[in-house]
């Protein structure tokens, strides 16, 4: 009980992260936090670890805001989540024209066919595996986001 509480007053208090990593693992988020470190987007990135804390901590910002950074501008989202899914997380964020244009980086261990059909279906940006080797996944980490804030160009807002 006090986890959840706390990861909700994590929410309610930043809503304006670059990044917003939603995973549940604990070994997979410390692994993709000290990666974002390295990056220099360690305090610039929210981590929540199920799917309806992400829905939460998107429905708390402010997209009518002037400031174009109170909008993470890239999601790291995993299928596995508890309370609501992935996939269903996916398929609010790309169905809702305030967070369609965000683009999402499903990381997963499933090797299941019909989840990356699905997430191309429903508009996924990328569908990444993740590694097993940790000095992997830290590169792997800091390649997604170097391509998505640093060389893409994003839609303007």
């Amino acid at each position: 009980m006090e986890e959840d509480s706390s990861s909700s007053q994590s929410i309610s208090r930043q809503g304006c992260a670059d990044i917003l990593l939603v995973e549940d693992d604990a070994v997979h988020a410390s692994l993709m936090l000290r990666a974002l470190k390295l990056c220099g987007f360690d305090d610039r990135t929210e981590h929540v670890s199920n799917g309806a804390e992400a829905l939460e901590y998107l429905s708390s910002v402010n997209f009518l805001s002037a400031k174009p950074s109170s909008i993470p501008r890239l999601i790291l989202l995993d299928l596995g989540l508890p309370k609501i899914g992935g996939l269903h997380v996916l398929r609010q964020l790309k169905s809702d024209p305030r967070t369609r244009n965000i683009p999402v980086v499903v990381l997963t261990s499933s090797k299941i066919a019909i989840e990356l059909m699905e997430s191309y279906k429903l508009g996924v940006n990328s569908y990444v595996m993740k590694p097993e080797e940790a000095s992997k996944f830290a590169e792997l980490i800091a390649d997604i986001v170097r391509y998505w804030l640093v060389i893409n160009e994003p839609p303007p807002v």
